[in-house]
């Protein structure tokens, strides 16, 4: 090397070594695999190891998709995706039967970055309803598709129909069976007032939901949610799981929340959409926004339930006004903290 070279060579710092940067980008994530009066004395030993077991390995899948690099929508997608394959929770495998016996399943997915979205409710044959919201947003000009035109489409996407009972599990139909007769019992009562009859089940028959929101290096964030809905369910009900702004948001710079709890409330009081406008225009907090407005707003309306929701430095809120929540989070550079109770 010559005099000149070697002169400007060091005055630029130039090495035959290469220069790693240090990679500080956060990045975090968190799931819920639903919330409802979740006792611990209801819960087995076995049974409280296997929710926990299968919330880490979630919320373990979802981050690994953020610490290689990949986008929030895929965390999103990998982690939910776990949830939907277990009978454990109330979506994909493990969803709850309808008042008729079948199932309906819904979903939604929403890129905080460009702020599309895609849903899918009442669908009968989608193996992983989330997959389908993806292919909605990311291959339609719609945001949102029901039923029989939801199924229609997922064939054009190459998707394989399973059969409705893909998703029949002995204790669902337990619950099924228990549901119907505690609404008979109640129509007796209410003079055949299905509404009334249904408002006076118990709280763990009305909700159950998986979900999880992300964090990824490049700062986008991303939300998800899929459910099997309501328990006995009639009239193709629809909850909030599927409504863009109720049980799902996400955008760039505020944050991203997914809901679980009593859907009727979640839709009428906007409870995803209101957490972000908070942080968005009152410059709230993360914890304070999703915290005023499930244990304040919705508690004041009679609405129960939970959200996960991560703002743009992957701060983590996890608040609910029920017995429990299937819950994890994982923050950069930290272990998983998978919890069920409010201390544990």
């Amino acid at each position: 090397m010559n005099k000149l070279y070697l002169t400007i060579a060091l005055c630029l710092g130039v090495t035959s070594s290469p220069v790693i940067a240090q990679d500080n980008s956060p990045f975090s994530i968190a799931i819920h695999g639903g919330a409802g009066t979740i006792n611990a004395a209801d819960l087995s030993a076995e049974q409280e190891k296997a929710i926990r077991d299968k919330l880490a390995q979630a919320i373990n899948s979802g981050y690994d998709v953020l610490e290689s690099g990949g986008d929030s929508i895929d965390a999103v997608q990998a982690a939910i995706n776990i949830l939907e394959n277990s009978p454990l929770f109330n979506a994909g495998v493990g969803a709850v039967y309808t008042f008729d016996g079948g199932h309906e399943l819904d979903a939604s997915i929403m890129d905080g970055k460009t702020l599309n979205a895609g849903a899918v409710s009442g669908v009968k044959h989608i193996k992983n309803p989330i997959d389908l919201a993806i292919k909605v947003m990311q291959k339609s000009p719609h945001v949102m598709l029901y039923g029989e035109g939801a199924e229609e489409f997922a064939l054009t996407q190459q998707f394989s129909l399973v059969a409705n009972s893909h998703f029949d599990t002995p204790h669902r139909y337990a619950q099924l069976l228990e549901a119907k007769a505690s609404i008979m019992e109640a129509e007796q009562v209410n003079g055949g007032d299905y509404q009334a009859s249904v408002n006076q089940l118990r709280d763990n028959y009305k909700y159950g939901t998986v979900g999880a929101v992300a964090l990824d290096k490049q700062g986008n964030l991303a939300a998800g949610t899929s459910t099997g809905g309501m328990t006995a369910k009639r009239f193709g009900r629809i909850g909030d799981s599927p409504v863009i702004g109720a049980g799902t948001y996400a955008e760039n710079g505020v944050c991203a929340v997914s809901a679980t709890g009593h859907g009727e409330y979640f839709i009428r009081y906007h409870v995803a959409g209101d957490i972000c406008a908070k942080v968005k225009y009152q410059q709230k907090g993360i914890i304070q926004a999703a915290d005023e407005v499930i244990n304040q707003t919705l508690v004041n309306a009679g609405g129960t339930g939970g959200v996960i929701a991560i703002d743009k430095q992957g701060n983590i809120a996890t608040p609910f006004n029920t017995g429990g929540m299937y819950r994890a989070s994982r923050v950069h550079g930290q272990a998983a903290n998978v919890m069920i109770w409010r201390d544990k």
